[in-house]
């Protein structure tokens, strides 16, 4: 064993012995940084079939022969108001297990999170990620990314490059009006809330088009940002735009 490398071991053993790594959704200890311990992975709940084939919003069926009809259905919502992104896929139903972890994630400095998150959006949206598909982050207005000091999403994007090999263009996607929190407001009050908040960063404007887009963010509750990305997106003459996230909200 090199000197260095068993040096650069012993270390980790003393910071795990005095600071050792703990669950993001319970706080019990785990064998390395980001693990999910046995018992936290019952608090998350998978979004499984059946679900809308456009915003992925699980469906509640009462039983299995029911189900079999309703992979290809829409919900009310993406029936009523056709999206400008063509299909969206999430992880974890939004629940306590997966707020303590997402909140983690975005507030409070888990960053190692991203090698526990990545490889398991890659492979939920392996259907997405073609040879010339780009991971786009939603962005933060520079006043709020002031005050959080980093883009969760762009994290995630980036992690999610190196895993699947795919362009990231962090800042392909501006957020020009800063915009008051999306919690508690209506549907309706979010459309009108993030309507005009984004611009493509002009060094992108003319090797944007016909790209695949994959946007990444952390949670989607109604789409309201999402949607947006995606409608100046499209106006920008991508040809698809796909959603991956963290955790899907089943409730407004």
């Amino acid at each position: 064993m090199k000197p260095a490398y068993a040096a650069q071991q012993f270390l980790k053993w003393g910071i795990d012995l005095i600071l050792p790594p703990r669950c993001p959704v319970n706080g019990t200890i785990v064998d390395r940084v980001g693990a999910i311990s046995p018992d936290a992975w019952k608090e998350l709940t998978f979004v499984s079939d059946p679900h809308c084939q456009c915003c992925g919003i699980p469906f509640a069926v009462a039983d299995a022969e029911k189900s079999e009809y309703i992979n290809d259905y829409l919900c009310g919502q993406c029936l009523s108001t056709p999206r400008h992104f063509d299909k969206a896929k999430s992880l974890f139903v939004y629940n306590d297990g997966s707020r303590k972890m997402v909140l983690a994630f975005k507030h409070a400095d888990a960053l190692h999170l991203h090698t526990t998150l990545a490889p398991l959006l890659v492979t939920m949206g392996k259907d997405f990620l073609s040879p010339d598909s780009i991971l786009v982050p939603i962005p933060l207005h520079w006043f709020r990314l002031v005050r959080r000091r980093y883009n969760q999403s762009a994290i995630l994007a980036n992690a999610m490059a190196k895993i699947s090999g795919q362009d990231c263009w962090a800042d392909a996607l501006l957020r020009i009006r800063h915009t008051p929190p999306q919690g508690h407001k209506s549907a309706k009050d979010r459309y009108q809330n993030v309507a005009g908040a984004f611009k493509i960063n002009p060094d992108y404007m003319d090797k944007i088009k016909d790209k695949h887009i994959v946007l990444v963010d952390d949670v989607f509750t109604t789409g309201a940002t999402l949607d947006e990305c995606a409608k100046v997106l499209k106006s920008a003459g991508v040809a698809s735009v796909n959603i991956v996230t963290i955790a899907r909200a089943v409730k407004d």
